[in-house]
Order: structure tokens, then sequence, then C-alpha cells
């Protein structure tokens, strides 16, 4: 242990403990910018420097360790001096018109300044002037980029991906696309990891709120609506709701306020995945064990990701017949929407706007996939929101969310099991998929919390279930540094799977770039939590056992499998490229 008096407050920590975390053990916070937990602890913004008695110049708090008898003032009139000259040469190079910025009001920097009293700026502006591709679903602005490194720790050192760099060097250096690249031609997952660990609002997804706004005026238009699993986990926290408050059903009125005709729960096609996916596995295990069978190789791989499906196919591209041809949840329900329900309704399916409410950035790009359209060449899902673009719209619309009653989902593609609303969390898609092959297998439904051992945070897991007599080895991973280390385990021949589920953030779609932004907190784990916790009281947690999904494959499809379930709910990954 070391003894050292901050602030004049006698403070005991294990040794290699920063100065920053001994503050903060006592209460005492110091101001950080561009600092996250054991992934960029560079000391690059200065904003954490603290006086230290018997050392001239100022430290940073973030990388420098305590020491025994050490005298530290965080507020010296040094420290305060130094940190707000720092501040104001960053302004000096941001583009600060926050009343246009998607960060306004949740910008790391912004607090930081007005709490620095920063109401005039005494150097002279500097903007680099660069903008991205507008039309590309991840934007980088680099007149608000600050220069911290969030961005190419987070896609590097976690998602193995490297898409950003920093180029030139002193006060010519800047964050850009490694290689010079337009960010558009590059492997990007579009995870948008980089977003949610952005200080500012350097990086955005781009906003179709207005595409939305639009349609609903259109009275020739129906709008319907579709909610994912891990939205119900996130909705509400910008909006000042609880958990308990921001309920789907909440959301479905505040969603119907706005305009929408119909609001439907992506779960209801999550548990056609399940039903898709799992007989895929089935089908692929069966066809193994007979003569000519050695061809087919394993493990098969989930599909339900797309920032999963663009990383495999920039990096792996030799697996991807081994990723099962099932479309993600949101383009089954569109595909389904488009015709099924169109037919119900007695309309074109050139009149209805589907819309999704999405954890994701990944899910922009894949509604426009050209795989992704009907017979008419209509894409499928017409636009994706973000839950921040969706909480943005029902701000602009004036809705206070938390007077709204609860209502209820439209029929009958607004039911969806305990199996379905754990998609959203990792190991939730292995955990749903296991139960249903379990039964598709047997004929009887297993305990539905017999495959626990795939749920959790630990960034790869691995088990073995036994399947009607046959062992099945399967794995779960989140992540694409995780995922990236499990390929390179099969590729060596030190592992070996029948089944692999792969997300690609951290936690899985509670954890999407597309889900609110607090600015040093990661609520993966407790979002999720939330998910585990609905499939607990559902009533239904079978996805086999989905009466909606019964009746479309009763009304429509047939079965699992079928020609008309291939067309519609099944998609071919090579059918597209990624930027070489």
């Amino acid at each position: 242990m070391v003894k050292l008096i901050i602030d004049d407050r006698v403070v005991e920590v294990p040794e290699h403990t920063t100065i920053l975390d001994a503050a903060a053990s006592v209460g005492i916070k110091i101001p950080t910018l561009c600092y996250l937990r054991d992934l960029n602890e560079v000391g690059a913004c200065r904003v954490c420097v603290v006086e230290v008695e018997g050392i001239d110049q100022l430290v940073a708090a973030c990388n420098n360790y305590v020491l025994d008898g050490m005298i530290v003032h965080t507020n010296s009139r040094k420290a305060r001096i130094a940190r707000k000259a720092n501040v104001e040469f960053l302004l000096s190079q941001h583009d600060s018109e926050c009343t246009s910025c998607a960060r306004s009001g949740n910008c790391s920097l912004q607090s930081l300044a007005n709490d620095l009293g920063i109401t005039d700026l005494p150097y002279p502006k500097h903007l680099e002037g660069f903008r991205s591709d507008p039309a590309f679903p991840l934007i980088r602005n680099n007149d608000k980029c600050i220069k911290c490194l969030r961005c190419i720790q987070i896609c590097e050192k976690v998602q193995a991906t490297g898409v950003w760099d920093l180029t030139s060097r002193a006060s010519h250096a800047s964050v850009n696309v490694a290689g010079g690249k337009e960010l558009s031609q590059t492997d990007c997952a579009l995870c948008g990891q980089c977003i949610t660990h952005c200080p500012t609002g350097a990086l955005r997804a781009r906003d179709d709120t207005e595409r939305v706004f639009d349609a609903l005026e259109d009275q020739e238009k129906i709008c319907l609506v579709q909610i994912a699993p891990a939205v119900r986990t996130s909705w509400g926290e910008s909006l000042g709701l609880t958990h308990e408050q921001a309920t789907v059903e909440r959301l479905a009125s505040a969603l119907r306020a706005m305009g929408f005709d119909y609001v439907f729960d992506t779960n209801f096609s999550a548990d056609l995945t399940i039903m898709e996916e799992g007989s895929e596995l089935l089908e692929r295990i069966k066809k193994a064990s007979e003569p000519g069978g050695e061809d087919i190789k394993f493990p098969m791989f989930t599909s339900c990701c797309p920032g999963w499906i663009r990383y495999v196919k920039s990096h792996y591209p030799e697996l991807l017949d081994q990723v099962s041809t099932s479309k993600s949840p949101q383009q089954m329900f569109g595909a389904v929407a488009k015709t099924y329900y169109a037919h119900a309704l007695g309309v074109d399916p050139s009149k209805i706007f589907s819309v999704s409410i999405m954890p994701c950035v990944a899910k922009k790009a894949e509604a426009a996939l050209p795989t992704m359209v009907g017979e008419t060449g209509d894409p499928d899902v017409d636009v994706v929101l973000t839950v921040r673009e969706v909480d943005r719209m029902i701000r602009a619309s004036h809705i206070d969310a938390s007077a709204l009653p609860e209502q209820e989902l439209d029929q009958p593609l607004g039911v969806g099991t305990g199996a379905a609303v754990i998609f959203g969390a990792t190991g939730g898609v292995m955990d749903a998929a296991l139960r249903s092959a379990y039964f598709l297998a047997t004929g009887e439904n297993p305990d539905p919390d017999a495959f626990s051992g795939v749920r959790g945070l630990d960034g790869w897991k691995e088990k073995t279930f036994d399947l009607a007599g046959t062992p099945l080895r399967v794995a779960v991973a989140h992540g694409l540094g995780n995922a990236r280390k499990l390929i390179e385990a099969l590729r060596a021949g030190e592992v070996s799977y029948d089944f692999v589920e792969i997300m690609a953030c951290p936690g899985g779609c509670v954890g999407g770039g597309g889900q609110p932004i607090h600015d040093g907190c990661e609520l993966a784990g407790e979002r999720g939590d939330v998910l585990w916790g609905l499939d607990a009281q559902a009533p239904i947690r079978f996805s086999h056992e989905n009466p909606s999904v019964k009746l479309v494959y009763d009304d429509f499809f047939g079965n699992p499998l079928s020609e008309r379930a291939e067309e519609l709910l099944h998609t071919d990954h090579t059918a597209w490229s990624m930027p070489k």
C-alpha cells in the first residue's frame, strides 16, 4: 500500500495505482478528455494535469503512479491555468458550432469548457475543413476532432480493424483514415464503436430522421416500424426515463403519437430467424453425417450481425460459405412486411414504408444492400434509425414520453418470445438457437435455462452440449478483436466447433454503435441484464412456440427452409462486395 496526500486528504491505495484512480477513491474527480481505461492512457489532452510538490512540471494524473509520501494538488492555481489553456488550445482547432452538433448537450469538451468558465478564445481559429462522404452511414468531421486518439485505439485494440490512424506530425497531426483512403472505401465494419467512444461530435452516424418525417406526412404511405430487442434497454436513457418506465409498450405509444400506422416487434422476426438458422444448422449436421458429407465445413457462423458480416467478408472471405444464409431479424421482418403483411392489408408493397429502430450503425448499410430488395426492386427496409435518432425524433415532436400510457404492439407481427428478446445480448442468439435446435432434434423442450453457459461478458466462451445424443461444440465471441482471436485459433487447429455466434460490438447489440452515448461508461452489461430478466419473465421462452411465427409458416412459408422461405428469408453473402 502507498500513503499520500491529495488535496489535504490522506489517501492509502495499492502501489501501481494512478493519481487519477487514487483521487477517485476518495471522491476527488480530476477531469479527463482523452482517457479510456486500459485503452487510451496516453495523457494526450493534458486536461488531467495536477501539481505534485517537489516536481517542477505538471504531471498527467491518468498515467502517472502514486508514490509514498507524495503530495498532490489537483486544482491548484498552476493546474487550473494550465488546464484552461490546454482546453483553449483544443478549442482553437475545434468547430464550436455546438447548436448544430449531434453531440450538443452530451459532449465532454463542451462540458469541460463550461466547467472551466471559458467564454472567450484568446487564440485564432484554425480549422482543417475536412468532412467525409455524407451519404456513408459513418460520417467524420475533422473540424470537431480533438486528436484524443480514442477512435484509433478502440478500432485497433478492441475491434481489430485499424481503420483510423494518426497522420503527419506536430501541429500538423491529424486523425484520419489509415492509408489516406476514403472512409467508404475501407474495410470498416460500421460497428460504430468509434462513435460511442468519441468525446465530441467528430464522428457520428448519418442522420435519416427527415426521411422518416417526410414519409409520416405522406398520405399515400403506410408507415410501419419494427423495434429491435436491445432498443428496449436504452431508448429512455437520454429522455430521463428509468428502465421500468422505458418499456417497449411506452415506446410504441410514442411512435404512434409521432404518426406511425403500425408498430411491430423485431422479436417476432428474431424468432423466425431462430427457426431458419436452427433448421439450417441441423440440416448441415445431417448432411455431414451422410456419404459425401466430408466436404461440409464447420463451424457454422451466425449471420444476424451485419458488422460481423462486413468483417468476415473483408478479413476472412474464405469462411463466407460457413456463415448462415439466414437474413438478420431486421431484414427478415422487412421481407415479411412487404409480402405477407402487405397481402394481409390488401395493399401494394410499394405503399408500405418500412422503418426499423436499431442499436446499430451497420444496419443502415445492410438495409441498402442490393440483395435486400423485393420483387419490385424496392428495399425491404426503407430506413434504419439508431436509438439516438429515434430519441431525437421524440424530442423534435415535443412528445413527453414519461406522460404516455403503455400501448400493446400491433399483431400478428408484434409477438416475441423470451428467446427472441435475448438476441440483443452476447450469447443470446446461441442460447435461443440451442433451445429450438434441441426441440427440432428431439421433439421435446429443454429447460429454457439449460444453455446458460453461453451467457456472460467473457469475450470468448465455449461449451459442449448434448443434442439428442450428439455432442454439439459451440462458441460465442463479442467484439471483433475477440472474433479475430477465435478465428485465428480455428485456422491454427487449436479449437474445433460446430456452431459459433459472433457479435461485432462488445456486449452484443446492447453495446451497439447506435446506442445512447454516456462518455466513459460501458453499459452493455447493465442493458444485457435487462434482456435476460425479460426472458426469465416471458410467458413463452421458445421461438418455435411463438404463435405468430406458427401462423406465418402455416399461412405463407410452409416450413423452415421451404422454397419460399429460402427466397425471402435467406440471402447470398457473396452477391455484394466489400472494398478491396
